[in-house]
């Protein structure tokens, strides 16, 4: 029987930049293990964290006003596609992963997110 110990630590750092009014003018992060080199910027985080004590889940969601309505768009699809594939390892739950999956799907028809372009 393997005993589960901590044997190294990761860390991930946001940098937030913000206006006097406190609205992200800039977001940038870097993670230890991350195999890019140096700072990244980006133009959205939504983060999740479970609260175990609580039994809920605290989030996040932070964008700059660089971000653009069709790229909030993709990135909320493409957040819900990516869902459906961590619940289904988490939970093995395969029929619940592919409504996830459905949805995510229908959300990009919808929005016409996929349109052939010209």
């Amino acid at each position: 029987m393997s005993e589960d110990k901590i044997t190294r630590t990761s860390t991930i750092d946001f940098k937030v930049h913000l206006n006097q009014e406190r609205m992200p003018l800039q977001i940038d992060w870097d993670a230890t293990d991350s195999p890019l080199e140096g700072r990244k910027d980006c133009k959205a985080i939504l983060l999740s964290i479970w609260d175990g004590e609580a039994k809920q889940a605290l989030r996040i969601d932070l964008w700059t006003k660089e971000m653009q309505v069709d790229e909030m768009q993709h990135f909320v699809f493409q957040t819900l596609a990516t869902l459906s594939d961590t619940y289904e390892r988490a939970t093995n739950d395969k029929e619940n992963a592919a409504e996830i999956r459905a949805f995510s799907k229908q959300f990009a028809e919808k929005l016409a997110l996929f349109k052939a372009k010209k």
